[in-house]
């Protein structure tokens, strides 16, 4: 099979893309989802969008592609060209250019209409002229609406259809749509809208970030169904890839919000999962497919559950969910370190601070895990006067950690020093 830039299921390009140019750094031999040569076809496909933001490394298992960007250098996001590549049949194409060339000016004609227009002045010059048939064309009809390019009106128990004049100047939005495209969760949206700009006008000096999660791009149409299923109060049915399993599992949810990390970029799910039933979190990058399902009666009365849960949530782990861990940690922070209180209230999250006389500070929080805060407690050491906690193996994870620091270094500093 010759080799195509053009692709009609995005599901395994975005799979490619993640398993082996930014998490798996594979070789060739690791590849057995098909054959060597269709890693080839993948491989050059995606070479194609991203060609000079590529490299490799070799060593004893062969040459190991991956992607290298930095995104405090880059206008937009190269992944937005997986979407752009879209295959399309011959019949597409076809259809594509005798449409929207019949429905020109205010013409507008019903399916049926337009299929004895398009039999009759366009396929019959041919030698062996295709078949058309009105269910194809009323198919076709309904994609360019939906695409924006056509407008269907109802006449009586008719349904015309005729083309759609874009009267929005876009020009103006120009830097709305820049940043938009590069920070909204589904930038890619911006990205086609800027695609109808002048070229001068998109390669133009744009925003750039100094934390910029380009690998958003690829969760963005799962990130499109949930938000679907979110606005309509429906459940629905994803398919979650395990690695350790080696194959997705389905699970039938109720989405509840869209949860980011200000720390690390990532997206996770907040959802109600019908046989565990209870709150769940699940990373975006990990779920393969949405399909939505009926609606859920007690949407409401879940969200409300969720806004509970989100107040004693430190991270991404609910640990026990049943139970509540109490945390407190008394600070000091003396003349001049104002700043120390000023952290301490900006980072708080789901915890409160309170000023408990000169230069002391108790910051305390009920979490489901404290064992998600020991890094954030780590950066204290050295100000921290006290700690307590209901996780006694946690409280003693912290202890342990400052006992093998202790024993890095001698007893008697000024020994070493000499």
């Amino acid at each position: 099979m010759a080799y195509s830039e053009l692709i009609k299921d995005f599901s395994r390009i975005r799979d490619y893309i993640r398993d082996f140019y930014v998490y798996g750094f594979k070789s060739r031999r690791a590849y057995d989802a098909k054959s060597a040569r269709g890693y080839d076809n993948e491989r050059r496909r995606v070479e194609s969008w991203l060609g000079e933001r590529m490299m490799f490394r070799q060593d004893s298992d062969g040459k190991r592609v991956f992607i290298s960007i930095d995104s405090g250098s880059v206008k937009s996001n190269p992944l937005y060209k997986a979407f752009k590549a879209k295959s399309f049949t011959t019949n597409d194409i076809t259809l594509s250019f005798y449409i929207l060339d019949a429905l020109e000016e205010s013409a507008s004609y019903t399916a049926r209409e337009l299929t004895e227009k398009l039999t009759s002045e366009y396929i019959s010059d041919f030698d062996i002229p295709p078949t058309l048939d009105e269910s194809i064309v009323r198919l076709k009809l309904k994609e360019y609406e939906d695409l924006g390019l056509l407008i269907s009106e109802k006449q009586g128990n008719r349904i015309k259809y005729r083309r759609s004049v874009d009267q929005i100047d876009l020009l103006g939005w120009a830097d709305a749509l820049s940043f938009f495209s590069e920070e909204d969760p589904l930038g890619v949206v911006g990205s086609y809208l800027l695609d109808k700009l002048d070229r001068e006008v998109i390669e133009r000096e744009g925003f750039r970030f100094k934390h910029h999660y380009i690998l958003h791009a690829l969760e963005s149409e799962v990130l499109y169904e949930l938000l679907l299923s979110i606005e309509q109060k429906r459940e629905a049915r994803i398919d979650i890839y395990n690695p350790r399993r080696g194959k997705p599992s389905s699970h039938t949810i109720t989405p509840l919000k869209i949860l980011v990390s200000a720390q690390g970029g990532r997206r996770y799910l907040l959802a109600f999962a019908h046989i565990a039933r209870r709150i769940n979190l699940y990373r975006l990058d990990s779920i393969k497919n949405v399909r939505l399902l009926e609606s859920d009666d007690s949407f409401d009365s879940l969200s409300c559950q969720a806004s509970g849960f989100i107040s004693h949530l430190w991270g991404v782990s609910a640990g026990n969910y049943d139970k509540l861990e109490h945390i407190e940690m008394v600070i000091h922070a003396g003349p001049g370190e104002e700043y120390i209180h000023e952290r301490l209230e900006r980072e708080k999250r789901c915890g409160s601070v309170e000023a408990l006389g000169k230069d002391l500070y108790r910051f305390s929080a009920d979490v489901y895990d404290t064992a998600e805060m020991l890094p954030w407690l780590r950066t204290f050491i050295g100000r921290i006067v006290s700690l307590n906690c209901d996780n006694k193996k946690a409280r003693e994870a912290f202890f342990a950690d400052i006992r093998a620091m202790e024993e890095m270094y001698p007893e008697d500093l000024s020994d070493a020093i000499s």
